[in-house]
């Protein structure tokens, strides 16, 4: 399953077409071992990546329904815990009663991202990127807690004049479409693809105050992408 959350509406976890930018920070944070209460060194990151991304496989969506009276036990002094250390809520109306919510997911879908960072000399490197993320500090999943990879993230590494040419040389794995797939990539990325259209996003994170802001400019189009990889 993946899911690539788009903002919350009221009991509503929507997700949206591609991963969002504040998503991938999060992933390669986790990897690398940071907290979630440093908020210059996620800014830091989230500010350096710089990624294209394709559908290999759409997968299918569906919504998954949620539902928790947080006012039985064990809800009704202690929350979840992480890492073995124990998690008090700290009261307000989200704290008791019965919590109904929606969630969405993609299941079955592949995605290809091609992802590098600028500068390229600044910490963490990508040396450091690739082997947190053959070896993450802590578990990692997509998008959500219930989001398992069912592999390794990391396919592979490769150089390109840029990051749409990596992801249009770097083949398909098993059972993923080739030809023309979409695709989203950075709008100073683009090639002159007359079919593809800009779009504006919100998919960056403001760390220190937990809300999303800043527009970013994408490309949607499709792009050509061969078979070949067996993973």
């Amino acid at each position: 399953m993946l899911s690539f959350g788009a903002p919350i509406v009221d009991n509503r976890g929507v997700i949206q077409e591609h991963p969002p930018l504040s998503m991938v920070t999060g992933l390669i944070a986790n990897a690398l071992g940071y907290r979630h209460c440093e908020f210059d060194r996620l800014q830091a990151l989230q500010d350096r990546i710089r990624f294209a991304v394709r559908c290999d496989r759409p997968g299918e969506r569906f919504t998954d329904f949620h539902t928790v009276d947080l006012g039985q036990e064990p809800f009704d002094r202690t929350g979840w815990t992480t890492r073995g250390k124990r998690e008090d809520r700290r009261g307000g109306s989200a704290s008791t009663g019965t919590h109904i919510r929606y969630r969405e997911y993609l299941a079955d879908a592949c995605y290809t991202l091609a992802f590098t960072l600028d500068p390229l000399d600044g910490v963490p490197s990508l040396d450091d990127i690739e082997s947190a993320l053959r070896h993450p500090e802590r578990p990692l999943f997509i998008g959500r807690k219930a989001c398992l990879p069912g592999s390794p993230l990391l396919s592979g590494r490769t150089s390109a004049p840029s990051l749409l040419q990596a992801l249009r040389s770097w083949p398909a794995g098993a059972d993923a479409q080739v030809g023309r797939v979409e695709a989203w990539w950075l709008v100073e990325l683009d090639d002159g693809d007359e079919g593809a259209r800009t779009l504006s996003v919100v998919d960056q994170r403001d760390w220190a105050n937990q809300i999303h802001s800043g527009e970013r400019r994408l490309r949607h189009g499709r792009i050509e992408v061969h078979g070949g990889r067996d993973e």
